[in-house]
């Protein structure tokens, strides 16, 4: 059953800031910390030379040498964040170090039991999310200067190179576009509880053109990013260890469970930015993609996953379009639905070519100077999806949102 909706006219003022969502950088950790306190440097050592030790097949023994560390001594969120982000990192190394057919099934003892603990505190699974590859990884070179990719560096980082720094600060740079976004959301939900017609119209034309922000930041991957660098070399290190052949059982917390544990890797459903926009807009997806993007709603830190789901009991905008009938309210709605369509239409043309058409060539023919194509997520996501039928059931479940000036739903093409 459903949540009741609360009452617009009893609802307290909608804010941002209570959710741990910055106005200026929406879900980005503001200012992420770049070191952790002294006692970690065991951890920082390892983690800043992940490239090198992974790609030296080094990165294992120096995992097993790790001194076991007390994270009593972390102090404050964003200590804990650069924490789980730096444990995730080496828990990723450390499996997939020797590629898919050969993953480590346990993880010892001194990288588990910190790598649970900080996770717990924080409510984070165990594993690399979205919010540690992306929301937690950037920093700018001069302080002073803009948010764009060339003011902008990594704070830690994978096997890839400039493949892999592209990928994360173009993800980056979309996160900072549907901050506009997210501030008018919120901005649309208290218009709707203060019945405020215009202020609604005018949030809903600014959250259009935060998602046509979004869609072009998104086209920065194609500079930045190399199809085959991507398929072969950056890849693996964001799959998980459920709904992924390549390591059927799971993992073994050493310390914490003798029976292996399975956690989704990294997917681009655990960035917050369109689950926010589907529940304000109203858009209700099919069974199985719903399952699967609630379930993706745990790798979220918890302030956020309870955003969106602020936003699924307080939102009456669909309800109010309908009743409103023609006007300027129902053309914005339609308006951010087919901005919102067209950006899915974007990614799945991106993910098209960066893995669609990728794994295919390389299956034929691989550049000599990458590995073996990996095979276990072939054609699906990270995430461990089915990713194109995911991607295209979403879009189509966008565009059928879309309402008739009587108040009625589009009908499917």
């Amino acid at each position: 059953m459903e949540p009741q909706r609360q009452n617009p006219k009893t609802t307290l003022q909608f804010s941002l800031g209570r959710y741990h969502i910055s106005e200026e950088y929406g879900f980005l950790l503001p200012n992420p910390l770049k070191e952790l306190p002294d006692h970690y440097r065991p951890w920082m050592e390892i983690a800043s030379n992940l490239p090198h030790l992974i790609q030296s097949h080094q990165l294992r023994a120096h995992v097993n040498k790790m001194p076991l560390l007390d994270v009593q001594f972390l102090k404050g969120y964003k200590e804990l964040r650069l924490a789980h982000f730096v444990l995730s990192a080496i828990t990723m190394g450390y499996v997939w170090q020797e590629g898919e057919t050969q993953p480590k099934e346990v993880l010892p003892r001194n990288l588990a039991l910190p790598f649970v603990e900080v996770s717990r505190t924080l409510g984070l699974p165990p594993i690399l999310v979205h919010a540690d590859l992306v929301l937690t990884n950037w920093t700018k070179r001069n302080s002073e200067g803009p948010m764009e990719i060339g003011n902008l560096e990594t704070i830690i980082s994978f096997p890839g190179g400039q493949s892999l720094k592209g990928f994360v600060l173009v993800t980056v740079l979309v996160e900072k576009a549907a901050a506009p976004g997210i501030k008018a959301l919120a901005q649309a939900v208290n218009a709707l509880q203060q019945s405020n017609q215009d202020a609604l119209i005018h949030a809903l034309q600014q959250l259009r053109l935060s998602i046509l922000d979004i869609t072009r930041t998104l086209g920065q991957m194609h500079d930045y990013v190399d199809p085959d660098i991507f398929y072969a070399v950056i890849r693996i290190f964001l799959s998980g260890w459920q709904d992924n052949p390549a390591m059927p059982s799971g993992l073994i917390y050493e310390g914490i469970s003798t029976k292996p544990l399975k956690y989704s890797g990294g997917s681009a459903a655990q960035s917050s930015v369109l689950h926010a926009l589907d529940e304000f807009l109203g858009i209700r997806h099919s069974k199985e993609s719903a399952a699967f993007l609630h379930r993706m709603r745990d790798y979220m830190p918890p302030s956020h996953k309870a955003f969106i789901e602020k936003i699924h009991s307080v939102s009456s905008l669909r309800e109010h379009v309908m009743s409103s009938g023609l006007g300027q309210c129902l053309t914005s709605y339609n308006q951010c639905l087919k901005a919102l369509a067209e950006l899915r239409s974007y990614h799945i043309a991106m993910v098209t070519k960066y893995l669609i058409i990728t794994a295919s060539k390389a299956r034929s023919k691989r550049p000599a100077h990458l590995p073996g194509p990996p095979q276990a997520l072939e054609g699906r996501g990270t995430g461990g999806t089915a990713v194109l039928s995911f991607l295209k059931s979403v879009r189509d479940k966008t565009l059928e949102a879309m309402l008739h000036p009587s108040g009625t739903m589009q009908s499917p093409p």
